[in-house]
């Protein structure tokens, strides 16, 4: 890899047609819009004096929620502040066509591409700390078992008191640093969050909840972006808080959407529906957990599963992820989320059976998506905070955002397998820079067969890898008939089966390919 890591970014950037400067016109809006942010717009409630805080990754600036909880006798009240990006991104601009043309903000290490023009989305839309600034403010009050008793959402001024992160909010509540900047006000504000996070958490589990457990890999940039650097990034316990949060004001805003208090309000929702799966992808998944319970001499009480039997959820959790049966688990967990179809954005409301609410929505990243930006100007249509647009214009208008927006997710998730392909491929030409007896062998595991490679989830990085059945052994092999194990064909003996801990390790190029041949060698138990 003669290249550096970040021009082999540029080049990923470029291919698939991504520019991250704005036109000329786009930023003269932007200036514009800086130099009259609305600020003093008397249709704000004022919320100033709300002690909000803002709980993101280390380096973001791109601040689109800020939050403050504050308990009481029946539970708790949750006001959640959204950048009021509908405000300065409107139909008919130039800075919305823009936003419209790219979909969404795509990331890659090293490289942002902003919807919005950095002047906005880091500075006069963002909810940096000591400033006021627009926004959307969910107030939602909880019970003390983390219903839903009320929401109202208003448009506000805000402050926010606070920009802290992930990492510094979970080492002031394990008790390894004090939270800087943190008053005793916003200090209370943080346990309450917890709880309600907790709370949440609790709920969704007591109504089945799917959670599947899976290592997230984060790729970045080292030696001023001459190499990639790969690790697993674990999500700490203040993130998941903060998902259940905005997965509560994200299913809130759809029902509003949804149900309303006026049925000539002329709204055009946008959702986010993710159906459970089709009957012939349950049969497939039924018939593979049968096979593997029978292969393995698992305990089908345990192991074993068919619809209206027990819920996916209760199944799943009490599948071990650890320990010598650990890594057929998380196989069994792979499982589920192949059978699985992807969430997509639509005009008709359905259940997401991914986050366990019945209606869904993307009210919660207005500055890096433009459905967050479509849902916001129908919700102040709706709350008559806005004059609607003409109806066909708005439909026209909608399936636009749709299409945009489902286009971003699969364009995200193909530059993703692309950077990720790239740090792989960095590290095992690493490897096989060494002579062959020292390359290293890498752990994973298998976690599912076709009928010319083994797929293995790597250990550290927790990154997909196919080993190509041609070269698992000197001869012919084949799979077995239940697709769940690979054998040498002369003799039978079993060379690897889903669920199996193995090593991987680089052997050379193939020339007709440029691909890396790897190696599959089955740990001893």
């Amino acid at each position: 890899m003669s290249e550096s890591a970040h021009s082999r970014i540029l080049d990923i950037v470029n291919a698939a047609g991504l520019v991250v400067e704005h036109p000329p016109e786009v930023m003269d809006e932007a200036k514009a819009l800086a130099a009259a942010p609305g600020i003093d717009d008397p249709a704000l409630r004022d919320l100033t004096r709300l002690p909000l805080v803002t709980i993101d990754e280390e380096t973001s600036k791109d601040l689109d929620q800020a939050l403050f909880v504050e308990s009481n006798n029946d539970g708790w009240t949750v006001w959640y502040a959204i950048a009021d990006a509908a405000w300065f991104v409107r139909p008919g601009t130039a800075l919305h066509a823009e936003a419209l043309h790219r979909g969404a903000t795509f990331y890659l290490p090293g490289v942002t591409v902003s919807m919005l023009p950095k002047l906005l989305s880091e500075d006069v839309i963002s909810l940096g700390p000591d400033v006021d600034r627009r926004a959307m403010v969910f107030e939602v009050r909880l019970s003390r078992h983390g219903d839903v008793l009320d929401t109202r959402i208003v448009r506000a001024r805000v402050r926010s008191r606070l920009k802290t992160s992930y990492d510094r909010v979970q080492a002031w509540f394990d008790g390894l640093a004090p939270l800087a900047g943190a008053t005793p006000a916003i200090e209370a504000s943080l346990r309450a969050f917890r709880d309600v996070g907790e709370a949440r958490i609790d709920r969704a589990a007591a109504h089945h909840v799917v959670q599947i457990r899976r290592a997230e890999l984060a790729i970045g940039l080292a030696d001023a972006g001459l190499r990639f650097v790969a690790h697993t990034d674990a999500r700490n316990d203040v993130e998941r808080w903060n998902e259940q949060i905005s997965l509560l004001c994200n299913a809130e805003g759809a029902r509003l959407m949804r149900e309303g208090d006026r049925s000539d309000d002329h709204v055009q929702p946008i959702y986010r529906v993710h159906q459970p799966p089709e009957e012939e992808r349950v049969e497939r998944l039924v018939r593979t957990v049968d096979q593997l319970v029978r292969r393995r001499k698992l305990d089908p009480k345990v192991w074993g599963w068919k619809p209206g039997t027990r819920k996916v959820a209760e199944w799943l959790a009490g599948l071990p992820t650890e320990g010598p049966l650990g890594r057929v688990g998380l196989a069994v967990h792979r499982q589920v989320v192949i059978a699985l179809s992807a969430a997509t954005f639509t005009d008709v409301p359905g259940r997401h059976v991914g986050v366990g609410a019945e209606i869904y929505a993307r009210f919660t990243a207005p500055m890096r998506e433009i459905v967050g930006v479509f849902v916001h100007k129908e919700t102040w249509e709706k709350l008559g905070a806005e004059q609607p647009l003409d109806d066909a214009d708005d439909q026209r208008l909608r399936e636009q955002v749709i299409e945009a927006s489902n286009r971003a997710k699969v364009l995200q998730n193909d530059l993703d397998r692309k950077v990720n392909r790239l740090a792989l491929d960095q590290g095992l030409c690493d490897d096989l820079d060494r002579p062959e007896q020292e390359r290293p062998e890498r752990l994973g595991t298998v976690m599912g067969i076709q009928k010319n490679a083994v797929h293995v989830t790597l250990d550290e990085p927790p990154v997909d890898v196919k080993v190509y059945l041609e070269h698992l052994a000197d001869g012919p092999v084949k799979r077995t008939a239940d697709t769940l194990a690979v054998v040498r064909e002369s003799d039978g003996h079993v060379l690897c089966e889903v669920g199996d801990a193995v090593f991987v390790r680089a052997s050379r190029v193939d020339t007709a390919t440029d691909r890396i041949v790897l190696t599959l060698r089955r740990e001893v138990p």
